[in-house]
């Protein structure tokens, strides 16, 4: 069953060839994302999470709010174990799955139909899955007979809509999302608004950083408030959201 726990959770992240930058780039810094500082050796760093503590039980749906810069994509990549905790503990059971960047892997050389064997196998997804599926999802995409043609050939939409067809293939257990996918034409986003919810229905915990009120009133159980890199506000979508949308 999947579970997160984190406890009084830091990352800083190193800062390197930053003795030069001046005392405005750094106050800057400070004003739009996490503070930075310096370690006792004298290196610059950011402090892009600070004392991050809260628990995620089964079945919930937890919105990440706040100011760009605010922690919510290092929170994401904590959790899905890119970013070790500099300090504190992140217990994370469960196979995770991520609908960040859902271009990575993809070879422009290469055909639409190689691309979603190589992306598939990026994702772990296994060879008779994804044989096992590629007709409905070349159907999907409708790329038709341009799935054996070099991705360099495709218009950023019909790019988009292999690769979201490709990742939307997982079944984890804790889904990390950056925002709504938002695709193609509207037929298209009609589908792939569907097929995205089904995603998240498979899901057992699932994690949106997004801007939209609507969609974390919507999609969400708990909402968690970053602001420069701290938890500003933990709770429920109605309550944590008037107070940060007022």
């Amino acid at each position: 069953m999947a579970y997160i726990n984190l406890s009084h959770v830091t990352v800083d992240i190193p800062i390197y060839n930053s003795q030069g930058r001046s005392l405005k780039k750094k106050v800057l810094g400070i004003a739009t994302g996490g503070r930075v500082g310096l370690t006792e050796s004298g290196k610059t760093i950011v402090r892009s999470l600070e004392d991050i503590t809260f628990k995620v039980s089964p079945t919930e749906r937890v919105g990440l709010i706040g100011h760009n810069g605010a922690g919510k994509s290092t929170l994401l990549r904590v959790l899905g174990r890119v970013y070790s905790p500099t300090s504190g503990s992140a217990i994370i059971e469960g196979k995770v799955g991520s609908l960040i960047g859902i271009s990575l892997g993809i070879d422009q050389e290469a055909t639409g139909l190689e691309n979603i064997y190589l992306r598939a196998a990026l994702l772990g997804i296994d060879k008779e899955v994804v044989e096992k599926e590629l007709s409905e999802l070349i159907t999907f995409s409708g790329l038709g007979e341009f799935i054996n043609m070099p991705v360099r050939t495709y218009s950023t939409g019909m790019h988009m809509r292999l690769a979201f067809a490709v990742s939307t293939m997982i079944t984890p257990e804790i889904l990390l999302m950056d925002e709504w996918l938002s695709v193609g034409d509207e037929d298209f986003k009609k589908k792939a608004e569907k097929r995205l919810n089904n995603l998240i229905d498979r899901s057992n915990i699932l994690f949106l950083a997004s801007h939209s009120r609507t969609l974390i009133e919507r999609c969400c159980t708990t909402v968690v408030w970053l602001e420069h890199g701290k938890i500003k506000n933990i709770g429920s979508p109605k309550e944590v959201c008037r107070e940060y949308f007022r």
